[in-house]
């Protein structure tokens, strides 16, 4: 694979009175897995929409290898995509729908039975997509995507439906699709997933970019400064908060603490015989990192409930 990749610059379009692009400027690069969050309406699917050419952006541009969508030809042999798994002839077997796309590319048969394989589907080929889970219809749209062997890839949420060995193929099966060169951009509500797979996230709210960022990068800066702390007093967090620190309790019981060094944490809390089993630098996760990028940037958050 040749050193291409997808150029997303400023970015702007409205539907009705809501934008939902707002200068969104990015880059996909080939040979990496990038990870695209963000809360519900914050621009994704806009986003891929448009690189796409399913819809136009008001100003900006997308370009796929420096140029627009529209103006590839046979596009499927430059860019993959996977958008809904649902967007299928449920009559069709899983041959004949690839056979049809096949054909609409000027591709052959044997490319057909080479990506049902890759996507683990042989076995079912003559059944009715009608009848496949959303695990096996996501399985089908990665093989339609893989048809034209692309240089990139587009994956909207891949994850969604997938049993545990679905998602442990999907993990190893992106990390492949990278491996070879493939620039491939993946949209995901599921962190834990993108943290063990995606090499860079480029974290989006209201229509812009708030982070662009390796993985290991975004991580080391949202761990800067925490610290872990496993106490069994309930008086902890108090005296930890009254020394000047700030303190969140997790939901297995484990205190964060910023503020104050882990040498100030064990100080104040032995002057005042508090017992505590741990006290080590925290290690942000992928999750934490996005809920504080992202804290102002949820447009439809649900009201808490009470106790």
């Amino acid at each position: 694979m040749t050193d291409k990749m997808i150029e997303v610059n400023g970015l702007r379009k409205r539907f009705g009175g809501h934008l939902a692009l707002d200068g969104m400027t990015f880059g996909v690069h080939s040979g990496r897995i990038t990870g695209f969050v963000g809360p519900n309406g914050a621009g994704k699917s806009t986003t891929m929409r448009v690189i796409l050419g399913l819809d136009r952006a008001e100003s900006g541009t997308a370009l796929v290898g420096g140029v627009p969508y529209r103006s590839l030809k046979r596009p499927l042999t430059h860019v993959g995509s996977l958008l809904d798994a649902g967007a299928l002839q449920p009559s069709r077997t899983a041959r004949d729908h690839l056979l049809w796309l096949a054909h609409s590319q000027g591709l052959g048969r044997n490319r057909v039975e080479e990506v049902l394989e890759q996507a683990g589907l042989s076995a079912v080929a003559r059944r009715r997509a009608g009848g496949f889970s959303l695990g096996m219809r996501q399985r089908l749209g990665i093989a339609a995507a893989l048809l034209g062997d692309p240089w990139a890839l587009l994956l909207d949420e891949p994850f969604n439906g997938m049993d545990p060995e679905g998602i442990v193929w999907m993990r190893g099966f992106l990390r492949s699709l990278a491996g070879q060169g493939r620039a491939v951009l993946v949209s995901s509500h599921l962190m834990g997933e993108l943290q063990g797979t995606a090499d860079h996230v480029v974290i989006v709210g209201r229509g812009r970019v708030i982070a662009d960022s390796s993985v290991a990068g975004l991580l080391a800066r949202a761990s800067s400064g925490l610290v872990s702390l496993r106490t069994s007093s309930p008086e902890a967090a108090a005296v930890l908060t009254g020394a000047g620190a700030s303190v969140r309790e997790a939901e297995d019981g484990t205190l964060t603490v910023t503020g104050l060094t882990a040498e100030q944490i064990v100080s104040a809390l032995s002057a005042r015989g508090i017992p505590f089993a741990e006290v080590s630098a925290h290690r942000a996760t992928l999750e934490q990192a996005y809920m504080d990028l992202t804290r102002d940037a949820v447009e439809f958050r649900a009201a808490e409930v009470s106790r």
